[in-house]
């Protein structure tokens, strides 16, 4: 990636921080186990649902020895409004059992031994690490991803050839806010289609690859970003 292609990162990251300076890592969680479970159900969900499902599933087994008694029944039961709710079990299950067997009923803090975990990717595995260990990682979702490549940063469409780019750009400290910083941008402004270029805060700055400008275009306020809160890899 040449250097001329990112000349404008740094300029728009500032500015991203000034506009979202509440951004975070949306899905409720009080330690790493809720969230790494959390993450698994985000799968093709959003995180207004999955918000919704996690508080009933962690107070009937918040731990990985309470959550392997479960009857995989009992959890897609439980989980079904997130969709895919017998993989999700599945993967909830295996995942939890590995957890106490090969890391003594602690979620790992590597993205090695993460990913060794059923249904973790690299996504799911940088959720957990920058948001609970703080431990960078920088999670490349659809609007990350879509964001990249629309802001000129990289022509890359694989997330982990992309995540490789970023990285490699970005200051290790800035990984995991710059993902946050993208998605609240990618839901308030620059949504995958009409995207609001017309106020948008970093319009002179961003090339708008494949943005097909309309005329006329009504100014709008931000959307709350607070409330109600939306996951981590949904477009929704």
């Amino acid at each position: 990636m040449s250097a001329k292609k990112l000349n404008n990162l740094m300029p728009i990251l500032k500015i991203l921080k000034k506009t979202y300076p509440d951004a975070h890592c949306a899905l409720n969680f009080t330690n790493a186990y809720e969230l790494l479970i959390a993450t698994i159900l985000s799968a093709q969900c959003t995180d207004v649902r999955v918000n919704l499902v996690t508080p009933a599933l962690f107070k009937k087994y918040p731990t990985p020895k309470k959550m392997v008694t479960a009857n995989p029944s009992e959890i897609e039961t439980l989980i079904r409004s997130t969709g895919f709710f017998k993989n999700k079990a599945k993967s909830i299950l295996e995942c939890s059992q590995s957890i106490l067997d090969l890391h003594g009923g602690e979620v790992p803090r590597t993205l090695e031994e993460l990913t060794s975990l059923r249904g973790v990717g690299r996504k799911t595995a940088n959720v957990v690490l920058g948001n609970v260990f703080q431990i960078p990682g920088l999670v490349v979702d659809t609007h990350v991803g879509r964001l990249c490549n629309r802001m000129g940063f990289t022509k890359a469409t694989d997330p982990v050839k992309i995540e490789t780019e970023m990285c490699a750009a970005l200051p290790k400290s800035e990984w995991t806010m710059f993902s946050h910083y993208l998605i609240s941008h990618g839901r308030s402004r620059c949504m995958a289609r009409n995207p609001d270029c017309g106020d948008c805060e970093v319009a002179t700055l961003c090339p708008k690859i494949g943005v097909a400008l309309k005329k006329n275009l009504k100014p709008r306020p931000p959307r709350n970003l607070k409330a109600p809160r939306e996951i981590i890899g949904s477009e929704k």
